[in-house]
């Protein structure tokens, strides 16, 4: 892909516009928003998820079939609701596609139920999930499986396709990780100064800090309420609250170890990797180059598009163009 695949409407300049108006007032589908079927898992340690899935039902005329299955993760306090994940909805019911959003730990409306959330580097659920998936998917006789992550699951499936080797690709045909906070180290300064700490920050933890209150409820003593309540960027909530619950000695541990960066060599599986050069969380600077990926990787990092922006059209404008360039790129591989 060339960074000329996409290039920002005039009317809408700069990361953080680029960022924010996508979020809140794009188009992402045409008519009726996607309607989910919600299945809850219990994990292995007696906890719960919940899947919602996108159901198909010209997924077998459209495919000849076995219709593939892509499955999107979503990124920080995200959901299927979440708008990248809408566009992908569309995106997959117009290629007769059946599509899953798996929410991590306390992302589908109700707190989940063990002393722990979610995290950057979360690879080992999402191998779970995609396992899960895929033994699913081939019990009722579906086709191969894609699977996508944005932001902090972007990073986090990357992270399962470094760790799993050459094993993914037994799972998933292709992967693509999309505005990944490939450096989380990076991504955490970023989001911690100026206008990012003012508006991004404030917004994470107006939802991250009362479910954080909730889990304390339900194991007292799990943390320190004094320190989350103190809180006022994500160093410092995840220095107390997801570093230790999740066995990291504290931040710079989490982000050290849960950063997909340094391990991007290592993929062995078809992996497109998305990053636009202005986007508010992630610096530029921080972006690999060709030279820090395997020959698996392909990266595409246009010069804009903000964080999980892409828009394109007149005002208000849509968000299909990214779900339409990532959808594309998996499918070459079924």
């Amino acid at each position: 892909m060339s960074a000329m695949d996409y290039i920002a409407p005039r009317w809408l300049p700069g990361g953080n516009l680029q960022t924010i108006w996508p979020a809140l007032y794009a188009r992402r589908h045409e008519g009726t928003p996607p309607a989910y079927r919600r299945e809850r898992w219990t994990t292995p340690d007696g906890d719960f998820i919940d899947v919602d899935f996108l159901d198909a039902p010209a997924a077998a005329a459209a495919t000849g079939g076995a219709c593939p299955l892509l499955v999107l993760f979503h990124g920080l306090e995200g959901s299927s609701r979440s708008h990248y994940a809408e566009a992908f909805a569309a995106y997959a019911a117009m290629h007769g596609w059946a599509f899953a959003v798996p929410h991590f730990r306390g992302c589908s409306g109700e707190i989940n139920l063990a002393p722990r959330a979610y995290h950057s580097g979360d690879f080992e659920e999402i191998g779970w999930v995609l396992q899960r998936l895929r033994a699913q998917h081939d019990a009722a006789g579906g086709g191969p499986m894609l699977a996508a992550g944005v932001s902090l699951g972007g990073n986090a499936l990357l992270r399962w396709a470094e760790e799993a080797g050459s094993e993914a690709a037994r799972t998933a045909r292709a992967v693509a990780a999309i505005s990944a906070p490939l450096d989380l180290a990076a991504g955490g300064e970023a989001i911690g100064r100026g206008f990012n700490r003012l508006v991004y920050t404030r917004m994470f933890l107006a939802t991250m800090k009362p479910k954080a209150l909730a889990k304390l409820a339900q194991h007292p003593g799990l943390f320190d309420r004094d320190r989350l309540l103190a809180a006022r960027d994500l160093y410092a909530f995840d220095d107390v609250f997801t570093a230790p619950l999740h066995g990291f000695r504290n931040t710079a541990d989490y982000w050290a170890r849960g950063s997909a960066k340094p391990h991007l060599h290592t993929i062995d599986v078809p992996t497109l990797v998305v990053n636009a050069r202005n986007d508010p969380f992630v610096p530029a600077a921080s972006l690999p180059r060709q030279a820090d990926v395997g020959a698996h990787v392909t990266l595409w990092q246009p010069a804009h598009g903000g964080h999980v922006g892409f828009a394109q059209g007149p005002p208000p404008g849509h968000v299909r163009g990214l779900p339409e360039r990532v959808g594309d790129w998996l499918a070459r591989h079924l």
